[in-house]
């Protein structure tokens, strides 16, 4: 199990170094004489037909949408795979990283929510500021080598699992459209299909696939996000399988396995291209300090490591888990305060509340990318202050 979770930091470490060289590539395209170049690329047309039945989306709406779809598919199946054996299928494992996780989703709510209840249209942002960016935290965790006990390292992605669970739900919950009805029926005879090859034990992937993408389409025409079409398709994947020679394998482990690279080297680095694209000269400092970039930076740096250590601290005074063994509550809190970084998953809810309007002169995204750089480099220096002894 620690080999599998070895490989998962590694990797994350490894993407959250490739986000940050790509966030300061689109800073750089938007705010120079490539503007232009960088605006035609996000609003490249690509169209996708079969007959008289056919997707036409700007290049920027195909990765928010269809891209995505892959990210939270791969989210699904990992959390699937850690709640059946991993370190999500027991109480005692759960408990404490399911506790922080809610922490740091209320709190930073509260905190966005004292500065934009009196403004409706700010107030669908409530969001953004609770999820955690996995990449990042981990990589930056990752920078501390030895200095860090693998207790905590697992507590911090189980944390952000649970974490990335929340904003599915919220997703699905919060920001849907109008809905249609023929499409909703459509994704659930999709499900239905899907479900009935996992009790079948269908072992062919091109099934799932061609069904999940009868899913995705009928999802994404009805009004619900298409991301949950990912995490849908994820949750009817069977873990394990068995061929007609008797073979055991796990289709899950393979599909996680061989998405994972594309989806931190490819996906996730181009989502955070065609959307870290904040234009600067537009951003003044009365934007900045508006009660909308406010409730974003103080609720991802403020909200995220008070909900975190608090209700961590509350649920292991009172019994309910145990700090992880071998840190300190100095570690604990120096990891809470990393979870601030919200970054790819804060800008993926900004894109969904607010639709990309400019009418924040880019200080949403902008406050995002500040609330998770203070973060990340407040985390980092604290936990490298903490003696190696503790």
């Amino acid at each position: 199990m620690f080999t599998t979770i070895e490989e998962f930091i590694k990797k994350e470490s490894s993407s959250g170094v490739i986000l940050i060289i790509v966030t300061l590539l689109a800073l750089l395209c938007q705010n120079s004489f490539l503007t232009d170049f960088y605006t035609h690329f996000l609003h490249t047309p690509v169209q996708i037909s079969i007959g008289s039945l056919g997707l036409a989306k700007p290049l920027l709406l195909w990765v928010n949408d269809g891209l995505m779809a892959i990210f939270f598919f791969l989210v699904g199946l990992e959390i699937k795979r850690e709640v059946l054996e991993g370190e999500l299928s027991s109480k005692s494992q759960i408990a404490l990283p399911a506790i922080a996780a809610f922490g740091g989703m209320v709190m930073p709510a509260l905190i966005f929510t004292f500065f934009n209840h009196t403004d409706s249209f700010s107030m669908k942002g409530w969001a953004i500021p609770t999820a955690t960016d996995i990449a990042f935290a981990l990589g930056i965790l990752s920078l501390l080598g030895s200095r860090i006990p693998s207790s905590l390292k697992i507590f911090l992605m189980a944390l952000a699992i649970i974490d990335d669970l929340g904003a599915i739900v919220i997703i699905a919950l919060f920001y849907t459209s109008n809905l249609s009805l023929v499409s909703i029926i459509i994704a659930l005879c999709a499900i239905i299909i899907l479900a009935m090859m996992n009790y079948l034990r269908v072992i062919k992937k091109a099934a799932y696939i061609l069904i999940g993408v009868v899913l995705w389409v009928s999802v994404l025409k009805s009004g619900v996000h298409a991301t949950i079409a990912g995490v849908l398709l994820a949750f009817c994947i069977p873990l394990y399988s068995q061929t007609k020679e008797g073979k055991r394998f796990s289709m899950l482990k393979e599909m996680e396995h061989s998405l994972h690279s594309w989806v931190a080297f490819i996906i996730l680095p181009l989502f955070a291209f065609v959307n870290a694209g904040v234009d600067l000269k537009d951003v003044s400092l009365n934007a900045l300090f508006s009660d909308v970039s406010l409730g974003i930076m103080l609720g991802l740096f403020l909200g995220k490591q008070l909900g975190v250590f608090g209700l961590s601290i509350l649920a292991i005074k009172c019994g309910l888990a145990s700090l992880p063994s071998g840190s300190s509550y100095k570690q604990l809190y120096g990891v809470a305060i990393l979870t601030g970084i919200g970054f790819t998953m804060s800008l993926f809810v900004n894109t969904l509340a607010y639709n990309d309007t400019d009418l924040f002169h880019y200080s949403d995204k902008l406050a995002i990318l500040l609330g998770s750089f203070l973060s990340g480099l407040i985390g980092y220096l604290f936990l490298k202050s903490i003696p190696k002894s503790l």
